[in-house]
């Protein structure tokens, strides 16, 4: 059987940096090349970052694309790596650009990849199942595909397709069986959810099954905007065994040597796809054959395949943010970040995970103390820096918010909220003074329930908590400090800060149980509300109590105005606020009222 080595490049690109992405993809082909790989491949639209979202509509931003390819391909070539086959992502357009049917976006800009061999584009596939549900949006963006690509490297028919190609029956997938290919190349940018890398690798090892081949699947790996994707990228046998796998959360160039069938003699005729409106995908796609190389290369020792153990479930949803939070920093043009601590288990958490991600040093934290901050509160956030080694500052609220009273006379829920907002005033004036980006410490179970202050502990950048429950919350920061302990390092968290009953601390005793259910019981019945659709008769067959229903949903319906202006933050659930979750604010509809 005919030997191949494989290099999966899973690297971390940004949207719109045409060029730099372009000197990624040199670069890694470079050390894909130093280890005498016969095909590199790169994630989805890795030449333009992924999701570009709108940016496909621009004629600009697609012909920039094109142009990028191009040269790219040239200097491959001089870089000396012509004979390396080259996949791809890229944003492309279809060849037809008559007239603008309703319902296809301008320009019919494509989901595209491109084989690059001896300094030209040797193929392009166009991706053929276009997902329009969760996050993804892509009949807004993009047309699909009528072809599958089978491109013959070194004796073997490689296959061709684009992530959700992989997720949808029938299809490509079916088209490379009948083609006799003796590998399907997958090239992604799947974000993370978690647990999803179990699901994936599930997929593959059912899709090798249905292909008849081996499925070698590149993913994405970096944060953009409130995506995070993991890397996690493999290979799987016919029979389903992995036979490679690069870690999680990190760029990686996993190399594999395989044997793989020869391609057949001859080629199948072309398949005629059934007719399809312009949005839709056709049953079968058209087959596409291109050869590069007839001839196997002459024999080697193969060496074993890496499989990089999978991160366990806290270490992997830790690992998510903090690649998300240091990626939104990055490339946003920041350098340090500001966020108020409070001494609590939110504030606490953030703050370790900022200082993972971008370094202690360029962490700021800000203490607020008010009237009815306890002491304990002052000495967790003093406690809290020093183990870190963050800088930490003490600006007292209680006379700004004394001579904001004496101006404008605001009592009950009004004179609370003024001491957080008071608080999110002055970090983000710190912020634009001293070119920090500003966090926000709210967890998802808050931002659910509507329990943080808009224009408050609400304001900032980026909320690295957006998606994570207040259970987890404590999962997270219980995990850091052990793995801390198994580094023999400092725990990050005062232990305090963890177990002490949750408060924002503006009136006299308050504690968060005051007003709602106990977090446990809140998570539960807000996974089943917010991520399962459950109604109110779904969720008391469940058995949740129906007055505890009745007062938890109408919080969240009543906050959604409050989600709207939240920051952004790192998807981690199936359901995040945001994209996955679309739902009016002007609405009347309520659960216990139906």
């Amino acid at each position: 059987m005919p030997q191949l080595r494989v290099a999966l490049a899973q690297v971390d690109t940004t949207v719109g940096d045409v060029a730099a992405n372009a000197a990624l993809i040199r670069s890694w082909t470079a050390r894909a090349a130093a280890q005498g790989a016969h095909l590199v491949a790169f994630p989805e639209m890795a030449l333009t970052g992924y999701p570009v979202e709108d940016l496909t509509l621009r004629a600009s931003f697609v012909e920039a694309s094109r142009e990028a390819l191009a040269r790219l391909a040239k200097d491959l070539e001089a870089d000396g790596y012509g004979e390396v086959v080259v996949v791809l992502g890229y944003l492309d357009r279809a060849a037809d650009q008559t007239g603008s049917p309703i319902g296809v976006p301008k320009g019919r800009p494509q989901n595209a990849a491109a084989v690059v061999h001896r300094g030209q584009v040797a193929q392009k596939v166009v991706k053929h199942h276009l997902p329009n549900y969760g996050v993804f949006d892509e009949y807004r963006f993009f047309v699909p595909g009528r072809e599958l690509s089978v491109v013959r490297v070194h004796g073997v028919d490689v296959a061709l397709a684009i992530c959700e190609d992989l997720w949808q029956e029938g299809g490509p997938v079916a088209a490379a069986r009948d083609s006799d290919a003796g590998l399907l190349l997958v090239i992604n940018a799947s974000p993370y959810e978690r647990l999803k890398d179990d699901v994936r690798l599930e997929l593959v090892t059912r899709r090798a099954a249905q292909a008849d081949c081996p499925v070698a699947f590149v993913n994405l790996v970096g944060g953009q905007d409130d995506l995070v994707f993991d890397g996690d990228s493999l290979v799987v046998s016919t029979a389903g065994e992995v036979l490679a796998r690069a870690p999680q959360m990190v760029e990686h160039l996993l190399v594999t040597d395989l044997e793989l069938a020869a391609a057949t003699d001859g080629v199948k005729a072309t398949t005629t796809p059934t007719a399809a409106r312009p949005q839709e995908e056709p049953s079968v796609p058209v087959v596409r054959h291109v050869v590069l190389h007839d001839e196997p290369v002459a024999p080697y020792e193969a060496r074993p395949g890496e499989i990089a153990p999978p991160l366990d479930d806290l270490a992997e949803v830790y690992a998510a943010i903090t690649l998300a939070l240091r990626d939104y920093v990055r490339k946003n043009g920041f350098r340090s970040v500001v966020l108020g601590l409070s001494g609590g288990i939110d504030s606490s958490l953030v703050a370790a995970i900022a200082a993972d991600a971008i370094g202690a040093e360029n962490v700021y934290g800000v203490s607020l103390p008010s009237e009815y901050s306890s002491d304990h509160s002052k000495s967790d956030a003093a406690d809290l820096a020093h183990r870190i080694g963050l800088h930490l500052r003490t600006i007292a609220i209680a006379p700004i918010v004394s001579a904001f009273l004496g101006e404008v006379a605001l009592t009950g829920v009004a004179e609370e909220n003024l001491q957080a907002r008071v608080r999110g005033m002055v970090w983000m004036g710190l912020a634009n003074q001293e070119g920090h980006l500003a966090l926000t410490a709210g967890n998802k179970s808050e931002l659910a329930t509507g329990y943080s202050t808009i224009y408050g502990d609400a304001a900032g950048g980026f909320g690295p908590l957006k998606d994570v429950p207040k259970t987890l919350v404590w999962a997270l920061a219980r995990w850091r400090n052990e793995e801390a302990v198994r580094r023999g390092e400092t725990p990050p968290i005062p232990e305090n800060a963890i177990t002490k009953p949750p408060s924002a601390e503006l009136r006299p005793g308050q504690v968060d149980q005051d007003s709602l259910p106990e977090y446990d019981l809140l998570d539960a019945l807000l996974e089943a509300y917010v991520e399962g659709a459950q109604g109110r008769s779904e969720l008391i067959a469940a058995g949740f109590d129906p007055a505890v229903v009745d007062s938890v949903v109408t919080l969240v319906d009543r906050a959604e105005w409050k989600r709207r202006q939240y920051p952004p933050g790192p998807k981690i659930s199936p359901v995040a606020f945001g994209r996955d979750r679309r739902l009016p604010i002007t609405s009347r509809w309520r659960e216990h009222e139906a």
